[in-house]
């Protein structure tokens, strides 16, 4: 019967074989960890009908906005940013394609109990980022679809829900919260119906910070889509009735000071050098709601509408070491931008199949001398109709029949820069820019779709 005592030499060989397997165990673990130590960690925070003015840093008179000023003085404030649609659903499905909406599926607003949703051809940047080892989190206002065969409150095949796009976790309200049913969902499962309004920015908060937490060892992408400041508006106990600014400015604040829990997360958990933070809204205010709607200033309009306040938006990124400190960017950047860029990031691959409208601006974005938009012309689409484009710092308000050559007296030409107000037409002036503009507008339908011109303005 063979001895159950080891000899020494024996006793030595099986440690040397352990401590070898420990430590190749070590070096793999150490070697994935520097694998994925080169992927950044990306929160985007996106509000809902958030004006052009409704921050500090953009020169709001009464709302107090701390944490995303501070974003600002750490990293960049973007003058001259622009989502691809003036109302929720489109700018939300373009934020996380990287496509025009007409090209996704979505160039309207989704309303309960619609059965359509997000494009299944198009991949959203949740699922882009996945095969690289990405923890995937939407937390918020989703609004792209939930999915058919409706029964009772969610579908019983959500395929248009978050989880069925990319996203690992999913908390949140599946549309607008002024829609009925108003359910909170976590994953495809309602929690709560109809939602408590007043305490929804604060469990998407706790909701963030504790993925955040629990993904802390390995890259991240968190998609945080604010209900608010969408109306009806609702703030938590501890912000009501304490902004100049009314009820509207209490509930920005809020999501002023959940931005900065998620910030603080970042700090302590020693993330701040790898993670890269975006701060911006789905499309301008909704200024028929009067005190319970936003500013945009000194833009024109809001949301619905194609001139400025309804597409530019207050924008704010922040990475340090990355992103210099302080910095301003008066370039032309896109929301549709986001997915090559984050990807380029990432190291991911871009779909195939079909074409990206948004470009990797990481030279803007790293502020590179000399780094200019990669965009000759910005398309301004409401629904399937591109209205207007802009080309530098013209911009030209399309009407129907343009490609045909409009009459004088029909167009609408602002420059941008120096009249950001759009309040004088040039057009009469500059005939020149009008054709190349005008020429940009007809070869952008031909190349992304839908019709050209807005309705209604004849000579």
């Amino acid at each position: 019967m063979a001895s159950a005592r080891m000899d020494r030499r024996q006793f030595l060989a099986s440690l040397g074989g352990a401590v070898a397997a420990g430590v190749t165990a070590a070096v793999l673990g150490r070697d994935a960890r520097a694998g994925q130590a080169d992927k950044p960690n990306v929160v985007i925070i996106f509000t809902d009908d958030q004006g052009y003015q409704d921050l500090g840093c953009f020169g709001s008179p009464q709302i107090r906005t701390p944490h995303v000023d501070r974003m600002a003085a750490e990293g960049m404030k973007f003058t001259d940013f622009y989502v691809a649609a003036p109302v929720c659903s489109p700018s939300r499905a373009a934020l996380l394609t990287g496509c025009y909406p007409i090209r996704t599926g979505v160039t309207a607003v989704l309303f309960p109990p619609q059965k359509g949703g997000l494009s299944l051809e198009k991949r959203t940047l949740a699922e882009i980022l996945k095969p690289l080892g990405y923890a995937t989190a939407c937390i918020g206002k989703w609004h792209l679809g939930t999915g058919t065969q409706a029964v009772g409150g969610l579908p019983q095949h959500a395929e248009f829900m978050p989880t069925s796009r990319g996203f690992d976790m999913y908390f949140g309200i599946p549309y607008s919260n002024d829609m009925k049913p108003c359910p909170v969902v976590r994953g495809t499962e309602v929690i709560e119906e109809p939602a408590k309004q007043d305490t929804l920015t604060q469990r998407y908060t706790e909701e963030a910070v504790r993925f955040i937490r629990a993904n802390k060892d390995r890259p991240f992408f968190l998609y945080l889509p604010h209900t608010m400041p969408h109306v009806p508006l609702a703030a938590g106990e501890t912000f009501r009735d304490k902004s100049p600014r009314g009820l509207y400015g209490d509930v920005i604040e809020e999501i002023d000071a959940s931005t900065g829990a998620i910030l603080k997360t970042l700090r302590d958990l020693g993330l701040d050098d790898r993670t890269l933070v975006v701060f911006t809204s789905d499309n301008g205010p909704w200024l028929s709601k009067g005190k319970n709607g936003g500013c945009a200033k000194p833009l024109r309009d809001g949301k619905f509408s194609t001139y400025e306040g309804g597409f530019r938006m207050p924008t704010v990124m922040r990475w340090p070491g990355r992103i210099p400190a302080g910095s301003v960017c008066r370039e032309m950047v896109l929301s549709m931008d986001l997915v090559p860029t984050v990807a380029g990031l990432a190291g991911a691959t871009l779909p195939t199949g079909y074409d990206l409208d948004g470009r990797d601006v990481r030279p803007v974005l790293e502020g590179r001398p000399g780094a200019k938009t990669p965009h000759e012309a910005f398309f301004y689409y409401k629904g399937n109709r591109l209205e207007a484009v802009r080309s530098g710092t013209w911009k030209l308000i399309v009407f129907e029949g343009a490609e045909k050559g409009q009459p004088r007296g029909t167009m609408e030409l602002y420059d941008l820069a120096t009249d950001i107000g759009e309040e004088k037409n040039v057009a009469d002036a500059h005939p020149d820019v009008v054709q190349r503009l005008t020429a940009l507008a007809v070869a952008g339908v031909a190349r992304v779709g839908g019709n050209l011109g807005r309705a209604g303005k004849k000579k």
